[in-house]
């Protein structure tokens, strides 16, 4: 039996997972998180096989959750679940070491196939994002800018596109004020911008994030 921690933000998109999955026979939901905080807990304490992670939520985020989760136990599994295919995000997992990338439109059943792949050893990525990966490594990084960041500059990015302040930045990625505007400035001289107002029309110029969503 294959023992999955379901992480998603939303609560009707949560309960369809749950269903689907808890219709196959050889997987077990046992446990929920709606944040990448309550995803790092229940990590601890329920020891699943697969965790099934929602990359685009508030607080910490999906892709800081994952790095925790790698950090202190290897063995688990990851996979994405996010509703973008492209961008640097897929890139930045592959570094962190999560062997699965599923879009939320992908079909239910790739799912389950998905899950049953990644327990086994095997990396899996749904067609879209694989596309998207293989025709990044040809262009050698020309495409997004935001593909120059670090793992830990794409988070401070996804906070300031969030709204959060400096503090909360600091106390959500246990790191200083002054460490938090060390990665701001890298990330503008980085990306040749000097502002967030510039930050958030290269972030949906590029879909790093969603115009509707701003």
């Amino acid at each position: 039996m294959i023992n999955v921690l379901l992480v998603e933000d939303q609560e009707l998109v949560r309960t369809g997972i749950e269903s689907l999955l808890s219709s196959d026979e050889d997987i077990t939901v046992i446990g929920l998180a709606s944040s990448g905080e309550e995803a790092i807990d229940a990590v601890k304490r329920l020891k699943p096989d697969v965790v099934l992670m929602d990359i685009n939520m508030p607080g910490i985020g999906g892709v800081e959750a994952c790095r925790r989760i790698i950090q202190r136990d290897t063995d688990v599994k990851i996979i994405a679940l996010t509703v973008h295919k492209d961008g640097p995000v897929p890139q930045q997992l592959l570094k962190l070491g999560v062997p699965g990338f599923i879009s939320k439109s992908s079909p239910a059943q790739e799912m389950v196939n998905a899950i049953k792949k990644v327990v086994s050893g095997k990396r899996y990525f749904c067609n879209d994002v694989a596309s998207n990966l293989a025709f990044s490594s040809v262009l050698n990084g020309g495409g997004s800018p935001f593909e120059k960041l670090s793992q830990r500059e794409t988070e401070v990015v996804s906070l300031i596109l969030q709204g959060k302040t400096i503090q909360e930045m600091s106390e959500m990625l246990s790191i200083s004020d002054k460490t938090i505007n060390t990665y701001r400035y890298r990330i503008y001289d980085k990306l040749r911008i000097k502002n967030d107002v510039a930050l958030t029309c290269l972030a949906v110029k590029y879909e790093f994030i969603d115009a509707t969503l701003i």
